[in-house]
């Protein structure tokens, strides 16, 4: 049985890898696909969704853009995935024409509540990004909230972050959003660092990939092969192969990370993760701006009991029960990655 899907993304290197792998398996029936600035500009995420639907060989379907910039913060997209947000492969002749598809004319929020209303029954929503055009959809039409079965998102940690010592990119791009979707009352799923860093695909599998002669697979090994860098104004081995040596410290070694495609493993394979129902929170001030605060005690805190016994104006809401991955079986989803890109033309 097919699972209908609506994707929501700021298409960098592991979004594309993601829409490969939603593209290709069989038990995904993809609607639709909104975009969200994060990973690169609004413009370059929907150039680069369309590009990889082409090169999928995708049937036409809706692709949107939304958000420009999240709630409150300015826009501040990510360095780590090359100027045009593909690993710089569009400056590369095989990867450079542009899509012959044609952008959806609604705005994203439009897109979804359109397509959540003709759905014959509840969509998966599956939220790669910045969670600012669900928080939009959500704050908009919150009569909505009964279509969507689940917002599985990659996003948030039950331990380290990356865009800071606690927080997550695509939470702490946009800590607003994550709260209004978590606090929307739609079951949650969280995709986090904990399982996303995880599951890699081997460098001479990357190898095979990028020396095929299918299109689909050949991106694949390409965006798998690309070294994100570790400081915005290092060079990636795309725009200066010469200066991407390897006693450079500011490229990153081959990781291979499936990274984004990670959480539509966890669509059609939840089996090979560890899940545990904790509540969740986002901090949204201070230095932890951006943190998923887990709750993983066993007991009662003290916080619980004197908040009962001296109830105040004003207080935090409520953390909300989530479904939170803290394992993973990473061979079986990279053999699970593998043999989906292998479904594509």
């Amino acid at each position: 049985m097919r699972t209908p899907v609506l994707l929501d993304v700021d298409t960098g290197v592991d979004d594309a890898l993601a829409i490969l792998f939603a593209v290709g398996h069989p038990r995904i029936e993809l609607l639709g696909i909104t975009c969200v600035a994060g990973n690169t500009s609004l413009d370059n995420v929907v150039e680069n969704t369309l590009r990889v639907l082409d090169i999928a060989g995708a049937p036409d379907l809706p692709v949107a853009g939304g958000a420009l910039r999240p709630l409150i913060e300015p826009p501040r997209p990510s360095h780590v995935h090359g100027a045009d947000g593909l690993g710089d492969l569009t400056s590369e002749a095989e990867f450079a024409s542009r899509s012959r598809r044609s952008r959806d004319e609604r705005h994203a929020v439009d897109l979804l509540r359109d397509l959540l209303l003709d759905a014959p029954e509840p969509v998966t929503v599956v939220a790669l990004a910045p969670q600012t055009n669900l928080a939009l959809l959500l704050r908009q039409h919150p009569e909505l909230a009964p279509r969507i079965e689940r917002i599985l998102f990659m996003g948030g940690s039950a331990s380290v972050g990356n865009a800071t010592p606690v927080a997550e990119f695509n939470v702490w791009h946009d800590p607003e959003a994550a709260a209004i979707v978590l606090d929307s009352g739609v079951p949650a799923f969280m995709y986090g660092l904990d399982v996303f860093n995880q599951v890699t695909v081997a460098e001479p599998d990357a190898d095979d990939l990028a020396a095929s002669p299918r299109a689909s697979a050949r991106l694949a090994g390409r965006l798998l092969h690309f070294r994100m860098a570790d400081d915005p104004d290092a060079v990636s081995p795309a725009q200066d192969s010469a200066a991407a040596t390897p006693a450079s410290q500011d490229i990153a070694p081959y990781s291979g990370h499936i990274g984004d495609a990670g959480a539509l493993c966890a669509l059609v394979d939840p089996g090979a993760l560890r899940v545990e129902r904790h509540p969740v929170r986002v901090e949204l001030a201070g230095f932890a701006r951006g943190q998923t605060i887990v709750d993983r005690r066993q007991r009662t805190g003290e916080d619980a009991v004197h908040a009962a016994a001296h109830p105040r104006a004003g207080a935090l809401p409520q953390p909300v029960e989530v479904d939170v991955t803290l394992d993973v079986d990473r061979e079986r989803y990279a053999r699970l990655f593998l043999d989906t890109i292998a479904l594509l033309p």
